[in-house]
């Protein structure tokens, strides 16, 4: 693409327009780190704000997939467009998304109304892309009223999600201890939701007690909300509905509790923020440090101790700040 301003320009026009295709060459441009993404985010970010973002967290084998496929169909049903971001296992051999959901979720393919893009985490903390941020935000300006972000299933680094969601859905299923540990461990506070999923399995109710009795302890009911429970059984798509008002429920007790939502408004832009700022640290480093032949030197100077490591640091500390 031509780095002309008006080019940009008309590029930008036909993703607000909601072109899926130039929507999807924005996303390819943004994953391959391409410098013109930043232009075209530049000026996308003015027509966004409007979409609902709900995260869909939950350790892999909890049907989150299948939740969300669901999910998609309700708000479909409601007449809204949705977007979905499935950050997926980085493949072991190309880096890339293992692309299982768009194959979960091939009923949509042929939507207009819906777009699902698969991003790789390619080792981020927090399960989360480096894009997934701009990919939301280019789904957002497309006018996608919803867009379900689901997390790959690590565990506590998944609170990252929670940062960038207006709402955040832990998925549980009985019978795993882990569900329950990874509330323990720091999911609890995160929870906007909860979909006890797979509930006509044993076990079911005391998942749900259990969840229960750890809310009394620790007191979630943060700004006058306690997190629902909702029970799922995905394959069936029994209780989505249940969750889809769970989720418009806590939607509009945000809009309403005033400098609570604000705050939690100026979390997120925060988040970005600081997510962007790290990102370039890390590219301006990497260039400091210089290519591979350049860096090797350096590691052999540091193996023969001929240099220290905080020497070094400095060194590029002082370059990253002088360019």
């Amino acid at each position: 693409m031509s780095h002309d301003d008006d080019a940009i320009d008309a590029f930008v026009a036909r993703i607000l327009a909601g072109s899926v295709r130039a929507g999807a060459r924005a996303m390819r441009l943004v994953d391959d780190r391409e410098p013109i993404a930043r232009d075209i985010l530049d000026r996308l970010y003015r027509h966004t704000g409007r979409a609902r973002v709900v995260g869909i967290i939950g350790n892999p084998g909890s049907g989150k997939s299948t939740l969300t496929d669901w999910l998609v169909t309700h708000y479909r049903q409601q007449g809204k467009r949705v977007g979905v971001v499935a950050v997926d296992p980085s493949s072991p051999f190309s880096g890339g998304a293992i692309l299982g959901d768009r194959i979960r979720m091939n009923q949509h393919a042929t939507d207009p109304g819906v777009f699902i893009r698969s991003l790789a985490t390619r080792g981020n903390l927090g399960g989360l892309s480096r894009s997934t941020n701009d990919v939301v935000a280019i789904l957002d300006a497309m006018g996608f009223d919803v867009i379900l972000l689901e997390t790959v299933g690590v565990g506590q680094d998944e609170v990252e999600v929670v940062k960038l969601a207006h709402t955040s859905v832990v998925v549980l299923v009985p019978g795993l201890g882990d569900d329950i540990q990874a509330i323990k461990a720091g999911i609890l506070e995160i929870a906007d939701v909860f979909a006890v999923n797979k509930a006509d399995r044993d076990g079911a109710d005391r998942t749900i007690r259990d969840i229960r009795n750890l809310q009394m302890l620790a007191d979630t009911a943060a700004a006058g909300w306690l997190p629902p429970i909702v029970r799922t059984v995905a394959t069936t798509d029994e209780g989505v509905d249940a969750l889809v008002e769970a989720i418009a429920a806590h939607d509009a007790h945000g809009r309403e509790a005033g400098s609570d939502a604000a705050e939690r408004l100026r979390r997120r832009e925060a988040h970005i923020l600081e997510s962007l700022i790290r990102d370039r640290l890390v590219e301006r480093m990497a260039e400091a440090l210089g290519d591979r032949a350049t860096r090797d030197a350096l590691l052999d100077r540091l193996v023969a101790r001929e240099t220290t490591p905080y020497a070094e640091a400095q060194r590029v500390l002082d370059e990253m700040l002088r360019g």
